[in-house]
């Protein structure tokens, strides 16, 4: 594979039920793009793998969608199903960030093939309150070879947040952090934050 994609999607106790939804959805919006099914064959490998993990308080972290391969817009739109299908599998409660993104480097440890980058995605609207602090899992995470993207939804927050993902939780090659304001504009920062991801530039 070309890349191996770990989407890490915080399900806490601030994330409601439509907002849940509008995430979902933003990240199949995004598979059903052609051009992100194109980028996903635009490698040497001409094939990514996606995995989708939700995460939320300590314990609370369940893989939605096994690895699954994304090699054209008729893969691409399976995952999009897959992802849009999923139940909220683990209970809303605290933030435990560095948790959830200790869980996200695991499925990537556990990626049965060989891929030529790993990355962890994490998106969600609120800063570490529970277990593990997320700097120390992050630096695990980059010191075995992965990227740590993020994308803060600032509508619980604020750019507090923001610094926060920037500190914390972004590591690794190329390694990023963007924002968007509300869930209602998470669709477009998914897709463009995928877009990069995959290996595109920004949309404009």
């Amino acid at each position: 594979m070309d890349l191996a994609l770990c989407l890490a999607v915080d399900a806490s106790a601030s994330v409601d039920h439509d907002e849940f939804g509008l995430m979902l959805g933003g990240y199949a919006a995004a598979f059903r793009d052609p051009d992100i099914a194109a980028a996903c064959a635009s490698g040497p490998r001409r094939a990514v793998a996606v995995a989708m993990l939700l995460w939320s308080g300590i314990g609370a972290q369940e893989l939605a969608v096994p690895w699954t391969r994304v090699e054209d817009e008729a893969s691409a739109a399976a995952l999009a199903e897959a992802i849009e299908a999923s139940p909220r599998l683990v209970r809303p409660g605290a933030t435990a960030l560095g948790e959830g993104m200790a869980a996200g480097l695991a499925v990537l440890g556990r990626f049965p093939a060989e891929a030529e980058r790993l990355v962890l995605d994490v998106s969600g609207d609120g800063r570490h309150n529970q277990g593990r602090a997320p700097g120390p899992v992050r630096d695990i995470g980059v010191a075995a070879g992965v990227t740590i993207n993020a994308l803060a939804v600032l509508n619980e927050e604020g750019p507090e947040l923001l610094a926060h993902y920037r500190d914390q939780v972004i590591g690794g090659p190329g390694a990023f952090v963007m924002h968007c304001p509300d869930y209602a504009a998470f669709a477009e920062a998914i897709r463009e934050k995928l877009w990069r991801e995959i290996g595109g530039v920004p949309v404009a």
